[in-house]
């Protein structure tokens, strides 16, 4: 669902239940594979599973077993960018949210820290379904643009250049290894144990970046 920006002569019932058309979600549908509606209500969610203003999407966890799609109120965007850079890690499920195409604002901004992939909607502008007459409505006043967050590609990322590091020493040597893992493991947020002292740091290493890749290529 979506706001109106100043000036909408929408009923103010209605402001916040706009849906995204069928067939710009269903092509989303066949790359994602969508399990859950984030921002939706009973008359307008596009998934089975769908949370309301009752469930209070900013203040609960967006359970998923698929990725989660986001048409968020547009009055205030912010909250719901925390929230996809929040539960995408917790869910361990890609985010996709709908937004306005507007790079000049705070929240875009702030939405780069997070986010893996923005694309933009070219071609022309959405035209959002009306909550009053169920039919869409030309006009939209701004663009439109998909921000995009997926599990582990930022972790995996940096455990290839941890790994390919590695493979360019000459000698693998625990003191140099450890060194390097040292650099990266902050990173991961994990920290070098002594259980993990006593293996060569390669061994180890690896195993975590080929569980990982394991993840990733079954998801």
């Amino acid at each position: 669902m979506k706001a109106d920006y100043g000036g909408s002569h929408t009923p103010t019932e209605l402001r916040d239940r706009w849906q995204t058309p069928l067939p710009l979600f269903t092509a989303l549908d066949a790359e994602f594979g969508f399990y859950l509606d984030a921002a939706a209500d009973k008359n307008n969610h596009l998934c089975a599973h769908y949370l309301t203003e009752k469930d209070d999407s900013l203040n609960c966890d967006w359970e998923s077993y698929g990725a989660i799609w986001v048409n968020p109120p547009y009055s205030e965007i912010q909250p719901w960018i925390n929230k996809a850079a929040e539960q995408c890690k917790k869910q361990l499920q890609p985010v996709v949210m709908l937004i306005p195409s507007d790079t000049s604002v705070g929240w875009f901004n702030s939405a780069l820290e997070t986010v893996d992939e923005v694309r933009l909607i070219t071609g022309g502008r959405i035209s959002f379904i009306s909550a009053g007459t169920n039919k869409p409505v030309n006009g939209n006043n701004k663009g439109s643009m998909l921000l995009i967050w997926r599990p582990y590609i930022k972790r995996r990322k940096i455990a290839r250049e941890c790994r390919d590091k590695l493979k360019q020493l000459k000698k693998l040597s625990d003191k140099q290894s450890t060194a390097i893992l040292k650099d990266y493991l902050p990173k991961f947020q994990l920290t070098l144990s002594e259980r993990h002292k006593k293996f060569p740091p390669i061994m180890w290493l690896t195993y975590y970046v080929n569980s990982i890749d394991k993840e990733i290529n079954s998801g």
